[in-house]
């Protein structure tokens, strides 16, 4: 069924079912399928489910920080695809200390000499605006790299004021979840964003995409690029497991599985999206 989306074409045979095509002015245009990894394992399990870019990140339980020097080196060896790296010192918010900031400063040349393709920041000031000057500063210090700012943009205090700063200062693409808690929540902001944005800057929406929705959300934004996880439990290797003994806070993960990208949840993810 075709349906008329800000100017796009989308053929779909219903929002979470059969895969669907977008076209533009009659012409098929694919949408790019950028996967969240933290492991090697991940990363090959992405591309073998049809990735088309990977955002590179640890310690996924705080929404994503900087990714080890170790796991750079060792996905660009593993894989054929463009690698964005998550440029965050710490979980929490955005607003970061002088001290953070240095650290943001060596993670990008570091993340450049492992020959990383872009990276993925987002600095906020304390009134909830986009901090210009640092922003431009890491930005600088990045190209020509491609730059990404990430989900900070949903803690902003006003979305279309904080693309129009985004797009300003050049960045190449925002990461968003229009403001609310999942892309669902929050898709009609991010159509808008989608229409604002135009080809000034790439709004990718991201934020609790599944295979169920993800035909809705292309179709009801006209986004050009999707942010998935696409993960799914694996259980620890161990046979010993001394249960008494917890790693990590209170809050905290399950001691003996951890996440793992799913190569057929990309897979769907692929036809879903053409």
């Amino acid at each position: 069924m075709p349906v008329l989306v800000h100017g796009w074409t989308v053929t779909l045979s219903r929002f979470s079912g059969e895969g669907g095509v977008t076209t533009l002015g009659g012409m098929e245009r694919r949408v790019i399928l950028e996967v969240l990894v933290d492991s090697v394992e991940s990363g090959r399990a992405a591309v073998e489910g049809g990735a088309d870019r990977l955002e590179v990140c640890q310690n996924l339980f705080e929404g994503g920080t900087t990714p080890s020097a170790g796991l750079i080196a060792a996905l660009k060896r593993a894989v054929d695809l463009p690698l964005n790296v998550m440029i965050r010192p710490r979980g929490g918010d955005f607003c970061y200390s002088d001290c953070e900031f240095e650290v943001m400063r060596q993670d990008i040349r570091i993340a450049r000499e492992l020959g990383a393709s872009g990276i993925v920041l987002g600095l906020l000031n304390p009134d909830g605006t986009v901090d210009t000057a640092r922003t431009a500063e890491l930005m600088a210090l990045a190209r020509p790299l491609s730059v990404t700012f990430h989900r900070a943009i949903d803690m902003t205090r006003n979305l279309d004021e904080a693309l129009e700063t985004l797009v300003a200062l050049g960045v190449d693409r925002v990461l968003t979840s229009g403001g609310e808690a999942t892309v669902i929540e929050g898709v009609d902001v991010i159509a808008g964003l989608v229409r604002r944005a135009g080809d000034r800057i790439v709004v990718m929406p991201g934020g609790g995409i599944r295979e169920r929705n993800v035909e809705k959300v292309v179709a009801l934004t006209g986004a050009r690029e999707i942010h998935v996880s696409g993960s799914r439990a694996v259980e620890s290797r161990m046979e010993f497991r001394n249960t008494r003994v917890p790693m990590g806070k209170d809050l905290r993960a399950p001691e003996f599985s951890h996440n793992q990208v799913d190569p057929g949840r990309v897979a769907t993810y692929r036809r879903l999206v053409g």
